[in-house]
């Protein structure tokens, strides 16, 4: 069976890249505030980016924040992704930036809104209330997760960082544990791990306790992450497993699609060095 991870990477493999895509219509970025306004920003976007990106990342505060109205927008671009998937012949995967994390019935619901209603192909989850928080979510075939493993916010060492005591013994660091938990959860090859690439330690550690995981990392760009020690430190051993995620860097330059071609090449670049140290 297709999971996932699986149709990622297989996009990964047709557009030869890392890159995906972050759709944050911040309301300062755009000539009105209101949902149809947030709505054609990102419509551009998809139109100047979709034969670059691995994956879209829309991010799902910058469209609730609209009401109903914003929750239409939201629905509209990622029918328009899908649509360009299918122009391309190939399956962009939609990876909704959520953050959500419930106890399960309520989780159930978030999962139905997600899937069903919205037609995203993952969602990024907080595991902090456990596996029934993010089981709703895993049932879904060919549906993923992401789980915030270690965040690219300055207060992120606030929590995630704490050591944990495990027989007694201190043993490894907060987000270390949940990558360890991740691999054990991960019996259907649909949950992945949220890595941000201002944290370069945090990076290579979380490698070495989740080899085959795949990473969504955002910090690049805007936020003044180095891309080659991000992708040298979170690169699996095939040269994948990691998704680089840039959102202002190219909703704001001057020429967008050529921002985005750019960085799809210079992800290509660092890796074929990498793979030939």
């Amino acid at each position: 069976m297709e999971t996932f991870f699986s149709f990622l990477s297989k996009r990964v493999d047709d557009c030869s890249s890392l890159l995906c895509v972050g759709l944050d219509p911040h309301p300062s970025d755009l000539p009105t505030p209101t949902a149809e306004a947030a709505r054609d920003f990102c419509l551009d976007l998809v139109k100047k980016t979709a034969k670059y990106a691995a994956a879209f990342k829309p991010n799902a505060a910058f469209f609730e924040l609209y009401g109903p109205d914003g929750w239409t927008a939201l629905k509209d671009v990622i029918a328009a992704i899908q649509a360009e998937s299918d122009r391309l012949g190939s399956h962009i995967p939609v990876i909704l930036d959520a953050k959500r994390g419930d106890i399960s019935s309520t989780a159930e619901a978030y999962a139905s809104s997600a899937f069903e209603r919205l037609g995203a192909d993952a969602v990024t989850l907080n595991p902090y209330l456990g596996k029934d928080s993010i089981e709703p979510f895993l049932t879904y075939p060919g549906k993923g997760v992401f789980l915030l493993c270690k965040t690219s916010n300055p207060g992120a060492a606030d929590l995630q960082d704490l050591p944990v005591v495990i027989g007694g013994h201190f043993n490894i660091l907060l987000y270390e544990h949940i990558a360890h938990l991740a691999q054990q959860w991960n019996t259907r090859d649909n949950i992945g791990l949220v890595v941000g690439a201002t944290q370069p330690e945090a990076l290579s550690r979380v490698r070495r306790a989740a080899a085959e995981a795949w990473f969504l990392s955002p910090g690049v760009g805007a936020q003044g992450a180095d891309l080659e020690t991000a992708l040298r430190l979170g690169l699996r051993e095939d040269g994948k497993g990691m998704l680089v995620t840039v959102s202002r860097s190219l909703s704001r330059a001057e020429n967008v699609a050529q921002a985005a071609a750019e960085m799809r090449d210079d992800m290509f670049a660092i890796t074929n060095r990498i793979s030939h140290d």
